[in-house]
């Protein structure tokens, strides 16, 4: 096996490896499968028991030692960061670099999270000092601040097998709040997902921390992913991937006689709006970009912008004809698992197959590879069809055409919930994006100007969520540090004295 070290295929519960009779084998792009244990629901009992368990200490820690902890696990993460690139590689068929990449990400938002719980705005405390000669009623003394959950479950992702798995967005935010953490890994990276919790375990045994502040459990089949959503010591969910998979969880969360918050971030078109003067201006250039984003990564990014909204006639043709040239210089390349690559061929039947859609480019993927495609339709056609307006993971991008400006206007306003919309624009279309703005940003979480969404930074101020399907709540975001509100709630204490408040509010 690749890297320095050997993998043992079981699972991570409180800080036991815990082996299962069920098994199941990885299928990495390139090398030898490795057999791992199969999660169970009896193995998720376990670890929810003891993530409760460590919640009577984690949960009412410092914020100083949950920062340390934190920066921690980025120092144990690092410490094995050729492992890691090896097993990654070979799991998933992504460049070494992308994954280098991925792991800095990784550890930066740890240390991010480490800087913010540290600075303490997050607590959102507030004071209402008590008004004793008040009339007709006097006031109490009221302090309020944000507090933990309790136990989160975070599913891992398939397309970020480090910034969205084991150690990524969500357990780094969930840690950070005082929330332990029971992770259950995706099938499609099992091995680097075990090297990762060896780092988040070393860590906490460092700390000196309960060991049930962090599990793993690796694969299984559908029941158990539904026993951790049920789980009645489960108080939150954070989880990334397909719509169906998503809306299934969803409506497990919602049916459980204590319903609990699914954070679901579920996909996206993340539709492109040419403005006429920017697409006069530089159609072609924004074509060969729009490829280039479209193409990154195999197109195997939730910010893939699959739709390009632009307005009929020779401008928009230029921006196809450089589209088109672009994706003709893209080879093959290997996508995360047979699954999604069955699901790539199907979605591009489904486009191909629709009303008024002409092919502008087309290739041939087979097996785990894949190739980008092309198409090109109607405003009017795309408006009568829904199945147009769908999601395909994977390089295929669909040039909407309009007739008007109004009828671009209409576009914006059949769009269901996206992660992100784009406008190209220049200063004589300044107008236009104006009027466009309060339609789009109902629309989506994060609305660009003049550039691409995919790569998305951690910083305060972004927002990686949306309305439905994008997202199952669109108040909240998993990327940047307003993630951490997923896994608080609001607490007010009334005239409690100082000896009895937490340490935050004293």
């Amino acid at each position: 096996m690749p890297g320095t070290i050997q993998l043992h295929g079981r699972h991570f519960v409180a800080g036991e490896r815990i082996a299962t009779e069920a098994r199941f084998h990885s299928a990495p792009v390139d090398g030898p499968a490795h057999a791992f244990s199969a999660g169970t629901p009896a193995l998720v009992d376990a670890a929810c028991q003891a993530a409760e368990a460590a919640f009577e200490s984690f949960g009412y820690g410092t914020r100083e030692e949950r920062a340390v902890f934190l920066e921690t696990i980025a120092e144990e993460i690092e410490a094995r960061a050729d492992a890691i690139t090896d097993i990654g590689a070979r799991e998933t068929g992504l460049p070494r670099a992308r994954l280098a990449g991925e792991r800095g990400r990784t550890v930066a938002q740890l240390h991010l999270f480490a800087r913010h719980i540290r600075g303490g705005d997050y607590l959102e405390r507030r004071h209402d000092p008590a008004l004793p000669e008040r009339q007709p009623l006097p006031r109490p003394h009221l302090r309020l601040m944000q507090r933990p959950v309790g136990p989160v479950a975070v599913f891992g992702a398939s397309n970020f097998p480090l910034a969205f798995s084991v150690a990524g967005g969500d357990t780094a935010s969930a840690l950070a709040a005082g929330c332990p953490v029971v992770v259950k890994g995706h099938s499609a990276h099992p091995g680097t997902s075990e090297i990762v919790a060896e780092a988040v375990v070393a860590a906490v045994a460092r700390c000196g921390l309960h060991p049930g502040v962090f599990s793993l459990i690796q694969g299984g089949r559908r029941d158990v992913g539904e026993a951790l959503v049920r789980h009645p010591l489960i108080r939150a969910v954070g989880f990334t991937g397909s719509l169906a998979g998503g809306r299934a969880l969803f409506d497990l969360c919602a049916a459980r006689p204590d319903p609990i918050p699914f954070f679901g971030e579920l996909g996206s078109v993340n539709p492109m709006f040419l403005l006429p003067a920017a697409l006069a201006a530089r159609g072609a250039s924004i074509g060969a970009g729009w490829a280039a984003s479209l193409t990154m990564g195999a197109g195997q990014f939730c910010t893939n912008p699959g739709i390009a909204v632009v307005m009929r006639g020779p401008e928009g043709d230029a921006f196809a004809d450089a589209a088109r040239a672009a994706l003709g210089g893209t080879g093959r390349q290997a996508m995360l698992t047979d699954g999604i690559a069955a699901a790539y061929r199907a979605g591009r039947d489904r486009i191909a197959a629709g009303s008024g859609v002409q092919a502008l480019f087309a290739s041939t993927c087979d097996r785990r590879d894949a190739t980008p495609y092309l198409f090109r339709t109607t405003a009017a056609d795309w408006l009568a069809d829904h199945a147009l307006a769908e999601e395909v993971f994977g390089p295929l991008g669909l040039i909407v055409t309009v007739d008007s400006l109004a009828q671009m206007r209409d576009v914006a306003r059949a769009l269901s919930g996206q992660l992100t919309v784009t406008i190209h624009m220049d200063d004589a279309d300044t107008d236009l994006a104006a009027s466009l703005l309060p339609i789009l940003e109902r629309k989506a979480g994060r609305v660009l100007a003049n550039g691409y969404p995919t790569g998305v930074e951690v910083c305060d101020a972004m927002v990686h969520g949306g309305p439905y399907p994008a997202s199952t709540n669109f108040g909240a975001t998993s990327v940047g540090t307003l993630s951490i509100r997923r896994w608080l709630r609001a607490v007010c204490y009334q005239n409690l004295p100082d000896q009895v408040l937490p340490q935050d509010l004293r």
